[in-house]
Formats: structure tokens, sequence, C-alpha cells
């Protein structure tokens, strides 16, 4: 199996795009929770978007980073991109 992006790897990611400090240690099941509920804007997902694409080589592209407006959708696309890549 190829390589998968977990949860709290995305959401590594997405505090250190944001320029915050430590990584947000959430509780429960956010994977469907809105990302501005989790205090991300679209800059920081554009951010954390482009970073993926230039550390795992895919392209997600800018229309499914609009879209994607839970952990649970931006994962899904993401992964499926690092399958079609492996």
């Amino acid at each position: 199996m190829g390589t998968i992006l977990s949860l709290d790897k995305l959401l590594v990611l997405l505090s250190e795009s944001a320029g915050e400090d430590e990584t947000v240690d959430y509780t429960g099941d956010i994977l469907d929770v809105d990302f501005e509920a989790l205090g991300y804007d679209s800059l920081a997902m554009f951010n954390t978007v482009n970073r993926i694409e230039r550390d795992y080589g895919i392209t997600v592209g800018d229309d499914i980073v609009a879209s994607a407006k839970t952990p649970r959708v931006l994962l899904t696309e993401i992964n499926e991109r690092l399958r079609e890549a492996s």
C-alpha cells in the first residue's frame, strides 16, 4: 500500500501552515467538523495543500481545496491522489 495521509499529520500541517506555534489538540471526532469551526481559514487550507503537493508530489487542485469543507473530504481527496501516484 502507498503513502496515506492521516488526520494527525493533516492537523500538524494545518497548524504549521497557519503559523501556530503548537498543534492544537482536538478531542473527539473532528472528521466532519468544518475547517472554519476548527479555526482554519482558506489561506491556511491553500498553504497546507500546497505543502502536501510539494512534499508528496501530487496535485490536488484549487477547486478541491475550495470545496473540501471538512478533514474527511480533504483527506479522501488527498489519499485518492496518493493512491493514484503510487
